[in-house]
């Protein structure tokens, strides 16, 4: 069975360490392709190395709403650079309303979200940039969303948008909205972190998730599976954390497989169509 993981971020430091080990461990779990987001400048030159190292990994270089803060003048400049430089989409981008509440209630001083994150009006700014340069270039883009689907909804309607479609990674809105965004060009992405049994309100917008739209995701190493699902085992040196395996998303195919009563070989294959249509077509990569 061939997987596709939409988004993860390979790059980032707490899988370094063992990255030669776990990237060992996805090819054995059959993972063919997995699209590396970056987040941010600094990240940047991370995917791009292992683009060129591994040929699994389809890079994705954006300005995550939570890092726009750290952005330099030359920011877009750089960004137009390895767009150029490597077959890639954008992303991770996107609104996010959530942290600017948490910091306020101090979480930001625990080191969960960054201290001083950017106004929604700041967000906005950078995310259209980034959502007309995609159109532009008709390019995938990898949006990132948490309790600011109102404002998201309003700029995809009035912006251009890739006409290869978007991706809404670890999809977390209402069923409701499932079918306008749909009509705009969206694709859905579904992470294992949802088969906890809390987030029953996610995997009911899942069901109506139209069929050529579902794609699957890990996010590693954040996003952690329910601990009985949870194959690939991996903590964090620094921390002693548990944080998730990239190699875990065969285990994210079987929970979706379970959640909409599909047979795993079925669903694998229509996973990989839709893969291959939002991101391989149009990254140009074989």
């Amino acid at each position: 069975m061939r997987l596709y993981d939409a988004h993860n971020h390979l790059q980032d430091d707490r899988l370094m360490p063992r990255l030669d080990e776990i990237v060992l461990e996805c090819r054995k779990a059959g993972i063919v392709r997995m699209v590396v987001n970056g987040s941010c400048e600094q990240d940047w030159p991370k995917v791009a190395e292992l683009a060129r190292r591994f040929p699994e990994v389809l890079p994705s270089f954006g300005y995550h709403p939570w890092y726009v803060q750290e952005q330099t003048p030359d920011w877009q400049r750089e960004l137009t650079r390895w767009l150029d430089e490597l077959p890639s989409a954008v992303g991770e981008v996107g609104l996010d309303k959530w942290v600017l509440e948490s910091q306020g209630r101090g979480a930001g001083q625990l080191g969960l979200i960054p201290t001083d994150p950017a106004s929604l009006p700041e967000q906005e700014e950078v995310f259209v940039w980034q959502l007309r340069l995609a159109a532009e270039r008709n390019l995938p883009l990898s949006i990132h969303c948490l309790q600011a689907w109102g404002p998201l909804l309003e700029i995809l309607r009035r912006e251009p948008r890739p006409q290869c479609g978007f991706l809404l990674h670890s999809y977390g809105g209402s069923p409701e909205l499932v079918a306008p965004l749909t009509k705009l060009g969206a694709y859905f992405s579904l992470p294992g972190y949802f088969a906890h049994e809390r987030k029953h309100r996610q995997r009911a917008s899942f069901r109506v998730v139209p069929p050529e739209r579902l794609l699957i995701e890990t996010d590693a190493p954040d996003q952690n599976l329910p601990e009985a699902r949870n194959v690939h085992r991996l903590t964090d040196a620094a921390s002693g954390s548990p944080i998730n395996h990239p190699a875990n998303l065969a285990a994210v195919y079987a929970f979706a497989g379970e959640m909409l009563d599909e047979p795993l070989a079925r669903l694998s294959e229509r996973v990989e169509e839709n893969f291959r249509r939002l991101f391989i077509e149009r990254v140009a990569i074989t």
